[in-house]
């Protein structure tokens, strides 16, 4: 008679706990592509999201395409997370393609845009009217960035608006701390020798922020390939800028870099992640920065 009653107990038990477990399962979905977006929604979503990383760490974004397993992945997702400002070029095909019902959401719109220089552009030709769409190079758009997450994330699951914006709260004072430390690095660096040469044109952001004046080889898209004008210009500067070093990036074959450091005696002045996240310590956000900061003042310095 006892070890009836005890069964029952944990059978109406049973009929109470399932339906909250299954609940908390219903995680919101997340399709990202970008690797900077990825870790924001980790870090502000937590164990209430399950985020689909569809470019990975060390892919150039300015490349990839969606292959038809992201396509069907973007349709399930109740929020899609892109870069904007132009970096995907593929976001047509993700709205007719799919057919979602899910938040398509262009962080970088959210925010003003810089334009690129008139000189960088395809062999030499202006694109003055082109945005700069690596916008998170300034920390203080990361501060953006992830307060529109945090608002996208509360309206997919309102029940879980609260969680969302203590993990997001969290999360900007770690982006408060890496901005504390980037200006006592720079402050290192005296203004006049804050002369940043680059494979492609994508720090402009981080000029503005922390006031380095940019010299791009190439254009906005590590696709471009700078003409021999260009090349020949950048020399010049160089050598009337009295540019220290040059950097690489993490994605890209520095074909023109031999000629450029042969022609001004400038060295290279080390590896820059320029596109999003990469492996190892620069895995994350904060591992990315200082590992550019901390490059840029010891090659500079």
């Amino acid at each position: 008679m006892l070890r009836r009653m005890k069964t029952r107990a944990l059978f109406f038990l049973s009929l109470l706990v399932l339906p909250l477990s299954a609940f908390a399962e219903a995680k919101v979905r997340v399709s990202s592509f970008s690797t900077i977006l990825t870790e924001i929604a980790q870090q502000v979503g937590g164990e209430r999201v399950a985020v689909t990383a569809h470019v990975k760490p060390g892919v150039d974004p300015h490349e990839y395409e969606p292959k038809p397993t992201d396509l069907k992945t973007v349709g399930d997702a109740q929020v899609i997370l892109l870069s904007a400002k132009h970096m995907e070029g593929y976001v047509a095909k993700l709205k007719e393609s799919t057919g979602t019902k899910g938040t398509l959401l262009e962080v970088g719109d959210g925010f003003s845009s810089l334009k690129l220089k008139p000189e960088a552009g395809h062999e030499g030709h202006a694109h003055a009217s082109e945005e700069d769409p690596h916008w998170w190079h300034s920390i203080t758009n990361m501060v953006k960035a992830t307060k529109i997450v945090r608002d996208a994330f509360s309206k997919a699951s309102p029940a879980d608006a609260a969680l969302f914006a203590d993990n997001a709260a969290k999360y900007l004072a770690k982006l408060d701390a890496l901005q504390k430390w980037t200006r006592a690095e720079l402050a290192k660096l005296p203004r006049d020798q804050r002369k940043l040469v680059t494979s492609h044109d994508a720090f402009q952001y981080f000029a503005k922020e922390n006031g380095f004046t940019i010299y791009a080889i190439e254009g906005f898209s590590s696709a471009d390939q700078p003409s021999s004008k260009k090349v020949a210009d950048i020399i010049a500067v160089i050598k009337a800028q009295g540019v220290k070093a040059i950097f690489t990036e993490s994605i890209k074959n520095p074909k023109v870099l031999t000629e450029i450091t042969r022609e001004t005696g400038a060295k290279v002045g080390g590896e820059l992640y320029a596109d999003g996240l990469g492996d190892g310590a620069a895995a994350t956000y904060e591992g990315m920065y200082k590992h550019n900061v901390s490059t840029l003042v010891d090659a500079l310095k």
